[in-house]
Order: C-alpha cells, then sequence, then structure tokens
C-alpha cells in the first residue's frame, strides 16, 4: 500500500467503541475495575503514540494483513475513511498496555506505517481496584 495516502483519524472514539472495550476488560479485570476504565476513558485526553510504540508496549502479537478486520481497516486507510482513535488501559499489575478497542486498526495501521502516529485515551487501572489473576 502506498504511504502517500494519510490515516485520517475521528476526533473521538466512536459511541460503540466503549461497550467494546468494557467486553474485553471485563476478561482481564474484574467487572467494578473494567466500568471504572471505561468511564474514565469517556472523559481522557487524547494522547498520541507511534504504531510502533503502542504494538511493542501491548506485548500482543501483529495480526497479519490476511485477517479480515485488519483487511477492512486498511481499505478505510487507502479509501481516505477516518478510523477511530485507540482505547489503551494501563493495568497497575502488569508492565504493558492493554489495548481495550482497537486491536485490529492499530494492527492495519502497522502493517500500512510502522511510524504513524495514533490518537488514543489511555487511563491506568485505579488503585485498589483489583485485576483478575
Amino acid at each position: 500500500m502506498p504511504k502517500d495516502v494519510g490515516i485520517q483519524w475521528l476526533g473521538e472514539p466512536e459511541d460503540h467503541n466503549y461497550p467494546a472495550a468494557l467486553s474485553y476488560l471485563s476478561l482481564v479485570l474484574d467487572e467494578k475495575a473494567a466500568a471504572a476504565c471505561v468511564d474514565a476513558l469517556r472523559s481522557a485526553p487524547t494522547s498520541r503514540f507511534k504504531a510502533k510504540d503502542i504494538f511493542r508496549a501491548s506485548g500482543l502479537s501483529l495480526l497479519g494483513v490476511s485477517n479480515a478486520h485488519v483487511e477492512k481497516d486498511r481499505q478505510k486507510i487507502q479509501s481516505g475513511r477516518a478510523l477511530s482513535p485507540l482505547l489503551l488501559v494501563r493495568p497497575h499489575s502488569l508492565a504493558r498496555v492493554v489495548i481495550a478497542d482497537g486491536y485490529h486498526r492499530m494492527c492495519a495501521v502497522y502493517s500500512y506505517d510502522e511510524d504513524a502516529v495514533i490518537p488514543c485515551k489511555i487511563v491506568s487501572v485505579p488503585t485498589g481496584l483489583p485485576t483478575t489473576p
């Protein structure tokens, strides 16, 4: 994919990104912590990080372009349609970043340009809220 097409971003995550983040976070945090993180994400300021740094900090495997969701997001990039910012969480018990919503978007952007800057909302798990083991 030619890099002369700029990656467009929405100013804020889409409404459906927050329930998706809650669904995922409920698997890795207890329900109270997951809900608190999503509430905090809604009001968090937008930060920006390079795709390669988010990828490394997450510790996840990169999905390839053969993944249907990644390919759909790559097509959005190519056609100039805006992507939704990522929702990230820093659990106090882990030395990594959890991609609460936007894993496929991050993989699509990384495969397009690993140095691309991605807008994100990022919060830490509130102190005292337990994570699941």
